[in-house]
């Protein structure tokens, strides 16, 4: 072959590629098949960050090429493993200066400021993956979605990672496949709570300012929220306890636990009503602990025994009563389970299995259920990856679509929590509760601060 056939087959190449990419309108990200990915790191460290950025660092076909913290000591670790990677500490300053050096972000930040830099991402026509749960505000469910709407060729994908594991995809086949009957409802168990203290958690006790760690920028790691002094057990680990920052255990978790429900039945959309109980009562800095909560959505659909299906959410180490349930005696698999209840049998699945199911206070083991097919095993972060490289796979789970609607049930219950004992009414299309106008005053948005908005796409 000649190089001058070389270079009009090059010329064919590039002009096609050009093509597509004006056909494809403003939602189009720069990555095609065959192609590298090049990833900015937003969080690079953290409590999850840099389990995110090695996972997607290892695939074959990813350069790291942006690293961006508010924690400077986090940020030269990160760097002496990506020296080559431009860094930053404000992740607009990443969008405003580099933004034709990267096509994905991933973002590994606290809980407050997801929806604000996913939607930066978004709007700058990048593929994300987002940590969990990806927004801490109900009037964030809208704004993110509503982005992803807008960009139909960014690839998403949330932190959802333990549905690499056979169980999970099994527990979604066998509630797919009906044969458990009618679903009556959902419990599901989330270990600690919001003020369980120790590593991740703060223990409720709120003390007197003090100045943010040395080299940490506090005001960036504020983000949209409002601005208030450092404290204790606040902002490296420990903000998922706080009001305004995290959502406790349960908006930790609520995607890793209610993933199989959300699969394997599209009809449950959005919850109708929302009732939490817990002991705690002053939630101005944290959220409550002890938490039950019932949230409730409307369903028409012959896979459920009512016009209703109630999930029933326990943190704190409390547990449903296995004779309720119909289960037999027993220990729990986890202190973290999923558990639904169906008119011919209950299932019973902890966070990476085991799988149970139980029939006339029998159990059987969920993984020898009849007709189950052989689960291979995937990289969560890879399948990612191959999907914003235009890669066909059956394995990219929880994109954000999915992502959100685990999310708001999680939302709902810890927030409902300001009012306990109190029914509130949710209109997810109006953002309001109708029969309680306070709770829509303090529970469904924040005003952010300026420079730090999310930003509103419209589809």
């Amino acid at each position: 072959m000649t190089n001058d056939s070389i270079s009009r087959r090059a010329f064919m190449q590039a002009s096609a590629a050009a093509g597509v990419a004006a056909w494809a309108g403003p939602g189009f990200a720069r990555a095609q098949p065959d192609t590298r990915l090049r990833v900015l790191s937003i969080g690079v460290i953290g409590t999850i960050g840099e389990a995110d950025r090695h996972h997607i660092a290892s695939h074959p076909l990813v350069d790291i090429v942006g690293l961006c913290d508010v924690d400077a000591d986090s940020l030269a670790k990160a760097a002496g493993e990506h020296p080559k990677a431009f860094t930053c500490a404000d992740y607009r300053e990443a969008f405003d200066k580099h933004a034709g050096k990267f096509d994905a972000v991933i973002v590994a930040t606290p809980d407050h400021s997801h929806c604000t830099i996913m939607t930066t991402a978004l709007s700058h026509n990048k593929h994300v993956y987002g940590q969990k749960p990806l927004v801490q505000q109900l009037e964030e469910l809208e704004i993110l979605g509503n982005a992803v709407k807008a960009r139909p060729n960014c690839q998403t994908q949330t932190g959802a990672q333990r549905i690499e594991h056979a169980p999970r995809r099994a527990a979604v086949d066998i509630l797919k496949g009906g044969e458990l009957g009618k679903v009556i409802e959902v419990h599901v168990t989330y270990g600690n709570g919001a003020l369980a203290g120790g590593y991740y958690f703060a223990d409720g006790v709120l003390g007197d300012p003090i100045e943010p760690p040395a080299g940490f920028d506090y005001n960036l790691w504020l983000c949209g929220a409002a601005e208030e002094p450092c404290r204790p057990q606040m902002v490296q680990r420990q903000w998922r306890s706080w009001w305004k920052y995290g959502g406790g255990q349960i908006t930790d978790w609520v995607v890793h636990l209610t993933d199989v429900v959300f699969y394997a039945f599209p009809e449950l959309t959005s919850p109708v009503q929302v009732c939490s109980r817990t002991p705690s009562r002053d939630l101005t800095y944290f959220h409550a602990d002890h938490v039950t909560s019932t949230i409730t959505y409307a369903v028409k659909s012959d896979k459920f025994a009512n016009t209703t299906c109630n999930f029933y959410f326990y943190d704190s180490n409390m547990r449903p009563d296995r004779v309720q349930l119909g289960l037999g005696e027993g220990d729990w698999p986890s202190g973290i389970c999923t558990i639904v209840v169906c008119e011919g049998g209950t299932l019973v699945l902890a966070p990476e299995g085991p799988l149970e199911i139980w029939r006339d206070r029998q159990k059987t083991d969920g993984m020898q259920w009849p007709g189950l097919p052989a689960y291979e095993s995937f990289n969560h972060w890879h399948a990612w990856v191959d999907k914003a490289l235009g890669k066909d796979t059956p394995h990219r789970w929880m994109p954000f679509e999915i992502g959100l609607r685990c999310t708001e049930p999680g939302l709902l219950a810890v927030k409902a929590a300001k009012y306990p004992g109190q029914v509130l009414q949710w209109d997810r299309k109006n953002l309001v509760f109708p029969n309680h106008a306070d709770a829509t005053k303090t529970l469904v948005r924040r005003e952010y601060r300026n420079g730090f908005e999310p930003v509103r796409l419209k589809s």
